[in-house]
């Protein structure tokens, strides 16, 4: 296997410990600086450059996009995906995680923990949203902040307003975020590769910084983790997308509540204190995968016209609720079933005699129009608080005439 590295640090600990470990395996490795690719396209023969010429051909790279180059490092993964080199973690991935609203706003649809989180842009939304999250303090949080930069504790309504707004003054978009209390300044970073958790450790602050980051000081033990967070760390990373990740969870009274999957986690901390091959571990999946990569369905699927991919929910009242896979009509309409998802538990190639309950997904490949047609509409459950209406129509409709006047003038 020729195996890639995307580093803008060859020096740096991680780069270093990947070619050692891949080194070690008889890999062929090279680091590639992100910054000094050209991305070329022409129709049907997408191509990189790598310092005026052409790039070598790779079996797979490996990712380590730094922050303050997601947008042009997320383009070379994406154009390493088009030329169908495995990448260990998808542009896709990479993006999703390193938006820390974006990525809060996947797992909320996901039966995973997360912190009450809110984002307002208004002044007068500030006060409100803070005693959504349960009152202060609270965290507040820059959304593309990282290594713990960009996150503050404050103690007071009063506080948090002030900070919110200077932040926002100087064009900043925040998080407000619960502070979880029962943390006590603890967090577990648990490290990803594949479908489970090679290693994991707890990091603890120091003094007075809430902040548990190893670049803020904290220190760190070596931890093996219960089932449940086990399974929440490697169901987030596969949430996002990432293949390799570091999952930073909080110890919550109702069990891990995730605060943020980094895509390219450092290994220094990690490997130092639980004295593991992360390196190799990492290396020996991406050998192993190489020879059978998934592919991009969303992409392979246009050629098939009509037929696609769907996730089928089962709502409250559905004529599903009950019955077995087999009773529901999949096969008669040449629909297969690759997935079922009840609660947090994800089923693969689930078998026909598995009964289906309220608020299952199965994830289907078939006919679209069939598919559509099998399952009912979702019914939008009722909030249980009050609803401000949007102005009646008339209102907006008036709006959107005086606009296109105007562009029409």
């Amino acid at each position: 296997m020729r195996l890639g590295i995307l580093s803008c640090s060859a020096k740096c600990y991680s780069t270093r410990r990947l070619v050692e470990a891949a080194t070690q395996r008889g890999q062929r490795v090279s680091v590639i600086n992100t910054k000094q690719l050209s991305i070329d396209l022409q129709q049907g023969n997408p191509d990189l450059y790598y310092r005026q010429k052409k790039l070598a051909e790779f079996d797979a790279v490996l990712p380590r996009i730094g922050a303050s180059i997601t947008y042009f490092g997320t383009a070379v993964v994406r154009q390493f995906e088009q030329m169908d080199v495995f990448c260990a973690n998808s542009s896709a991935g990479i993006s999703n995680s390193r938006d820390k609203l974006r990525s809060l706003q996947i797992f909320s649809r996901h039966h995973v923990g997360i912190p009450a989180t809110t984002f307002v842009r208004e002044k007068k939304d500030i006060l409100p949203a803070i005693e959504r999250v349960g009152g202060a303090p609270v965290i507040i949080k820059l959304i593309e902040g990282t290594q713990g930069i960009g996150v503050l504790l404050a103690e007071s309504v009063k506080s948090a307003e002030a900070i919110i707004e200077l932040l926002q003054s100087q064009k900043q978009n925040v998080l407000i975020q619960k502070f979880v209390s029962e943390s006590k300044g603890k967090d577990i970073r648990a490290f990803v590769v594949g479908d489970e958790v090679v290693a994991a450790m707890r990091r603890v602050a120091q003094g007075q910084e809430f902040r548990s980051n190893v670049h803020r000081g904290g220190l760190t033990e070596a931890i093996e983790l219960n089932d449940e967070y086990r399974e929440t760390a490697v169901r987030a990373a596969q949430i996002m997308g990432l293949r390799v990740a570091g999952v930073d969870m909080l110890e919550g009274k109702n069990g891990p509540q995730i605060m943020e999957v980094n895509s390219s986690p450092g290994l220094e901390g990690i490997e130092q204190c639980t004295q593991l091959d992360i390196a190799g571990a990492i290396v020996d999946y991406i050998s192993a995968r190489v020879d059978f990569p998934e592919i991009d369905l969303r992409q392979r699927l246009t050629v098939s016209r009509g037929y696609g991919v769907a996730e089928l929910f089962i709502p409250e009242g559905s004529q599903y609720v009950g019955k077995r896979l087999d009773e529901v009509g999949f096969e008669e309409k040449d629909i297969n079933v690759l997935t079922l998802t009840q609660g947090t538990k994800v089923i693969p190639n689930p078998k026909k005699s598995r009964q289906l309950s309220i608020d299952d997904r199965i994830l289907c490949f078939g006919k679209l129009e069939l598919m559509r047609d099998l399952i009912p509409p979702k019914i939008r459950r009722r909030r249980k608080t009050d609803v401000q209406e949007l102005p009646d129509l008339p209102v907006a409709h008036q709006v959107i005439e005086e606009s296109a006047t105007t562009i029409a003038d």
